[in-house]
């Protein structure tokens, strides 16, 4: 199957790609970035170092957030971060079918993947080293 994973970079230090929208993604279905980040297999920090960068590379932000306590806190998306996601994924809709069309005779030619449990390793070779006498 032919996918093509890309990034779109708008400014110096302000881009979008698929690990930040799945991210957003994540915030909207859980409303929570600790929730969004575990989904993903990533750290708290990690999540939250890359959504500071996306509400700062725009003049708008992406998510707005609430300070725990009695409810517990979260974060949601603007309508301008849903805007972002939207675009993104109609943008990666045409990339997909336009990278499968495109790359239709190469992807004929690739090799299946190999099985870690049915590829041979090879032996490793021994040495002989002989002692000076």
């Amino acid at each position: 199957m032919t996918q093509v994973r890309f990034r779109v970079d708008f400014a110096a230090g302000c881009s979008i790609g698929p690990g930040k929208i799945e991210l957003l993604e994540g915030i909207e279905r859980t409303g929570s970035l600790r929730q969004a980040a575990r989904g993903l297999a990533m750290s708290y920090r990690r999540a939250w170092l890359l959504l500071d960068q996306l509400n700062h590379s725009f003049a708008t932000p992406v998510t707005t957030a609430t300070v725990g306590g009695v409810g517990g806190g979260g974060a949601a998306l603007t309508p301008f971060g849903a805007v972002l996601i939207r675009t993104y994924r109609a943008f990666d809709h045409e990339v997909q079918a336009l990278a499968r069309e495109a790359l239709a005779p190469i992807a004929s030619s690739a090799k299946p993947p190999v099985s870690s449990r049915t590829r041979r390793r090879p032996k490793p070779q021994r040495r002989r080293l002989s002692r000076a006498e």
